[in-house]
C-alpha cells in the first residue's frame, strides 16, 4: 500500500485516482451524450487510452517511487483532452 510512502508519492497515486473517477463517469455517459450514434466509439477510446496511460502511470509512480514510468502520464493526458473535445464534433 502507500502508508509509509513520502507524501509526493502518495499525492500522485491520489490524483491518478482522481482523474480515473472522473474520466471513468464520463466514459459512463458517453452513449448518452453522443445519441448512441456510432461516433461515440472515439471519445470513449481516447478517454479509455487516456485514462490508462494518465492514470496508470501515476499508480506506477506512486507504488514504486520510480518518476521514470510518469512519462506516459503526458500521452494520457494529451488523450484524455483530446477525448473532451471530441464531444464538440460528434452531434446528438
Amino acid at each position: 500500500g502507500l502508508i509509509g510512502k513520502p507524501e509526493s508519492f502518495s499525492n500522485t497515486f491520489n490524483t491518478g485516482a482522481r482523474m480515473q473517477l472522473v474520466h471513468s463517469a464520463l466514459l459512463l455517459a458517453t452513449p448518452a451524450i453522443c445519441g448512441g450514434k456510432r461516433a461515440a466509439n472515439i471519445p470513449g477510446a481516447l478517454l479509455t487510452i487516456g485514462m490508462v496511460l494518465f492514470s496508470g502511470s501515476c499508480y506506477a509512480v506512486g507504488v514504486t517511487e520510480n518518476r521514470a514510468y510518469g512519462k506516459a502520464a503526458p500521452i494520457g493526458g494529451f488523450a484524455l483532452m483530446a477525448g473532451w473535445l471530441s464531444f464538440a464534433f460528434i452531434r446528438k
